[in-house]
């Protein structure tokens, strides 16, 4: 409006200028009206001019804030175990990660025996990220060119997320009165255990056997020896836990069951094991697994962001608990706490590093031609 009454004024002020002259000429009409149409004209223009609307353009902010953002897909490769952890902790994280960013998450995920997802991913199966009973197994498909070294170093509590115990379930009432370990080599028992070369379980229940000699004074010949016997009380030896668990419950093989505490928790809460007797022994070995990124996988797909907050997330007290109430011993000391009357004290717990690490149990027990290999090959036992 300032602009339009300095217009006006300069319009009367250049009308009295050139009129001023001609007053008492013969022109005086005409120019008046001339002056006139002019200033109406340009009146009318001014006006029209401000009456409009302006037109707004919208910002590169409000433009993406109104754009649908596409959902994101990522893909979890695990060991048999967990797979009722994850029912419960997927759809956690998806509500978590839709409620900061505003993005759906879609899961791809697949389930088995830890060695035999580790060859899974090794020859082609993309994942982000992997989640596997034993960490010499990411450490595997480190080697193969798909995670970088060092991921046990990204995330917390060296790379270990879960972690259970070994133990035994017998039948109902336990009719063959086992109580620890070395019950499992008497004659006439019975023992339904997985394959060392496809479950990772059954490499943690080898080293549970052994550690049951040489960490309570014995020698590495007697450890020899017993292992060798409860070996031989092994009939068939199921691919995987879940195999094992569902031959001894499902399909009544067996006399007692070696497995994870977990395998064995969730089992009793499917009503699988509800008459069976379960054994923790004092004397136990902490079943530590890992997880991992998988990088390569990750940057071809762009899904780096979303791996790695879901590999932080399962380090929360909301997804170790949701780990307690399959079975998993929390990390979590408060969440350990909240669940302290379902799990079992241990008197004994002893790590891998009690047999000099992942590097030195594979060079001695379970590398081809190792100290499993030779138990196998004296007793011919039937593989599944």
């Amino acid at each position: 409006m300032k602009a339009l009454k300095f217009c006006i004024v300069d319009i009367l002020n250049l009308r009295f200028r050139l009129i001023r002259p001609w007053k008492r000429s013969a022109t005086y009409t005409f120019a008046l009206l001339l002056f006139a149409s002019i200033s109406l004209c340009i009146l009318s223009s001014a006006c029209v001019k401000n009456t409009v609307s302006p037109t707004t353009t919208p910002t590169p902010q409000t433009q993406l804030a109104n754009q649908k953002i596409k959902p994101i897909e990522i893909s979890i490769v695990s060991f048999a175990v967990t797979r009722a952890a994850y029912t419960e902790i997927i759809p956690l994280f998806k509500e978590k990660w839709q409620r900061e960013h505003k993005q759906e998450v879609r899961f791809r995920h697949s389930f088995a025996g830890s060695s035999t997802q580790t060859r899974a991913v090794i020859n082609g199966l993309p994942t982000d990220v992997v989640h596997l009973a034993l960490a010499p197994d990411v450490s595997e498909i480190q080697k193969a060119g798909l995670i970088q070294p060092g991921w046990e170093k990204k995330v917390p509590n060296n790379g270990i997320v879960t972690r259970t115990v070994g133990a035994l379930v017998t039948r109902a009432g336990n009719p063959k009165h086992l109580r620890t370990w070395s019950d499992l080599a008497k004659p006439g028992v019975s023992v339904m255990t997985a394959d060392p070369k496809t479950s990772g379980i059954a490499r943690w229940n080898f080293l549970a056997f052994w550690g049951s000699v040489t960490q309570t004074g014995g020698t590495e010949a007697q450890a020899l020896k017993f292992v060798t016997k409860v070996f031989q009380n092994v009939q068939v030896l199921a691919k995987d836990a879940r195999e094992a668990t569902d031959m001894f419950l499902r399909q009544n093989q067996g006399d007692v069951l070696i497995n994870y505490e977990t395998e064995l928790i969730l089992a009793a809460q499917e009503g699988l094991a509800k008459d069976a007797f379960v054994i923790i022994p004092e004397v136990n070995i902490s079943i530590d697994n890992a997880i991992a990124v998988v990088d390569k996988y990750v940057d071809r797909r762009g899904t780096r962001e979303v791996a790695e907050e879901f590999v932080q997330f399962l380090y929360t007290p909301e997804a170790q608990r949701a780990f307690a109430k399959v079975g998993f011993r929390p990390l979590d000391s408060a969440v350990a706490q909240e669940f302290s009357n379902k799990f079992p004290p241990v008197s004994k717990l002893f790590t891998v590093e009690a047999f000099g690490g992942w590097n030195a149990i594979h060079e001695k027990f379970f590398k081809n031609g190792g100290v499993f290999d030779q138990i196998q090959a004296n007793l011919h036992v039937t593989r599944r």
